[in-house]
């Protein structure tokens, strides 16, 4: 839009030091490009409404990487690679449009947290993918559903009786299991869990990605069976009993794993 704050911030003072170095009221129109649904901004900002990369003005930003606005994008991976990218997503739009209800993932997973949400009364989701090129993933996706679902008004006008949507939030792989992991697994709190992994890593470094793998596989498993007291008795006899180990069990947690990371 050209309006954001904080982007109009950045962009004024980079328009400030451009100006001052060049010393050249031309230098704006020469120098920058912009991704915009607003002419009118652009061109009093000073930028040459030619060197305009537009879009619809009814995309929104949390779904904004696949237009214009992925030009960022582009540049940074190369332009095939961003192809791969646009390939995926339309792959993607198509499976939802055309697969059956039961078969459809994002369907099957949107059921899923009402279920969580609705019915069982779960207010967060952790997103913990074990690869650490997705670390910056929960972060990423807290824009596309709590945005999205961040209502509690419908379309109507009207207050909803229902949950709208939940926290989303996480951490790659191991590094929470030093951190929340407790937490999840032994607190009073449900958090129902997405677990992300991949199977073949491009970085094969001795047994690492094995390890961080067979984290992954036994994570959901301990928080669908927990730790009873007589496991975790039989685990510390010799030290004596120790209540605080014990375990819940039937702990909500999904885990998707993907023979390799790539763009599409």
């Amino acid at each position: 839009t050209f309006t954001t704050q904080e982007t109009m911030t950045n962009a004024q003072t980079a328009r400030k030091w451009l100006l001052e170095r060049l010393e050249n009221k031309a230098a704006v129109k020469n120098h920058f490009v912009a991704l915009s649904t607003n002419k009118n901004e652009v061109e009093k900002f000073g930028i040459d409404p030619s060197n305009m990369f537009v879009f619809w003005d009814w995309v929104g930003g949390r779904y904004s990487s696949f237009s214009a606005i992925g030009l960022p994008i582009a540049c940074s991976i190369g332009y095939d690679r961003f192809i791969e990218l646009l390939e995926g997503a339309n792959r993607m739009d198509a499976h939802f449009r055309e697969t059956p209800l039961a078969r459809n993932i994002p369907v099957v997973m949107a059921l899923i947290g009402i279920w969580y949400n609705n019915f069982w009364g779960a207010e967060t989701t952790a997103i913990l993918p074990y690869d650490q090129y997705l670390h910056r993933f929960a972060a990423y996706f807290q824009q596309g559903d709590m945005e999205s679902s961040g209502k509690a008004i419908d379309r109507d006008g009207n207050k909803v009786t229902y949950q709208t949507g939940p926290i989303i939030w996480g951490e790659p792989g191991t590094n929470g299991q030093h951190a929340f992991y407790q937490l999840i697994h032994q607190g009073t709190k449900l958090i129902p869990i997405d677990f992300i992994g991949v199977v073949n890593s491009h970085n094969k470094l001795g047994d690492h990605h094995l390890k961080l793998m067979a984290n992954l596989f036994a994570q959901p498993e301990a928080l669908m069976k927990g730790k009873s007291r007589e496991e975790a008795k039989l685990e510390l006899q010799k030290e004596g009993i120790s209540p605080q180990r014990l375990e819940n069990s039937e702990r909500f947690s999904q885990k998707q794993s993907f023979q390799k990371r790539n763009l599409f």
